[in-house]
């Protein structure tokens, strides 16, 4: 049975996504504030984190991107009662995984929370290569630990999201290989909409500032124009 924590502060709603979870073969715990969640998460083991955009003190965007700055990586399903555009953007580039804007239906919840699920199996299976492809990837200064999920530059650790280091990795796997924004938000991100592109831009430009030494002049994701990005095919 998978472990699934719920961060939402409206005790009907959490209490409601607790029940039906379990209908889906799920055992969910709830905490009702930011700062529980985060707590609750730190001490116990999840498949998935159900958070609220809006709650008292530390706010959904801020719960995910902590979540988003640890190692191990769990899939965010976000609730908010916003509609906005914005809001969903904000989200989807933090870190959230997926989201539902309330009031939502209990049959669309359970089949957004069944996908995750099935991606996050999907990416597991796909991680399972031979030890000899998976040894660190070099290139100048620049060093990708694959099994570790570390990256250092010139032996200094560079602390990157979950996300962060997963777009790297994906550049550095296929060097020179150019990918348009749509494609990287497929292929990372897993995610099958247009008008989330600028997402990739943000990440791009976040990676740039930690591992460039001039991100305006950047020597590892490059820039085609009119394209995309590639990664630079002067690896060791």
């Amino acid at each position: 049975m998978r472990k699934v924590l719920i961060i939402e502060d409206n005790p009907d709603i959490a209490r409601l996504v607790q029940m039906h979870l379990r209908d889906i073969q799920c055992e969910a715990e709830i905490a009702s504030d930011g700062e529980t969640g985060l707590q609750q998460y730190q001490q116990n083991s999840y498949d998935l984190v159900v958070l609220d955009l809006m709650l008292p003190g530390m706010d959904g965007l801020a719960v995910c991107q902590k979540l988003r700055a640890g190692s191990e990586y769990v899939p965010i399903l976000m609730l908010t009662a916003k509609a906005s555009e914005l809001d969903r953007v904000l989200g989807l580039e933090i870190g959230a995984d997926d989201y539902l804007t309330k009031p939502f239906s209990i049959p669309e919840l359970q089949a957004r929370i069944k996908a995750l699920f099935r991606r996050v199996e999907a990416l597991e299976q796909k991680s399972e290569i031979p030890l000899q492809q998976s040894k660190p990837l070099h290139c100048g200064e620049l060093s990708i630990d694959l099994e570790k999920r570390r990256v250092n530059i010139s032996g200094k650790e560079i602390a990157l999201t979950a996300k962060e280091f997963d777009l790297l990795a994906h550049f550095a796997s296929h060097p020179g290989r150019v990918y348009s924004r749509l494609q990287l938000l497929e292929q990372v991100w897993d995610y099958h909409h247009e008008g989330y592109e600028h997402t990739v831009n943000s990440h791009i430009n976040r990676l740039r500032a930690k591992i460039e030494q001039d991100p305006a002049k950047p020597h590892y994701i490059l820039t085609v124009w009119g394209v995309g990005y590639k990664f630079t095919e002067g690896r060791d």
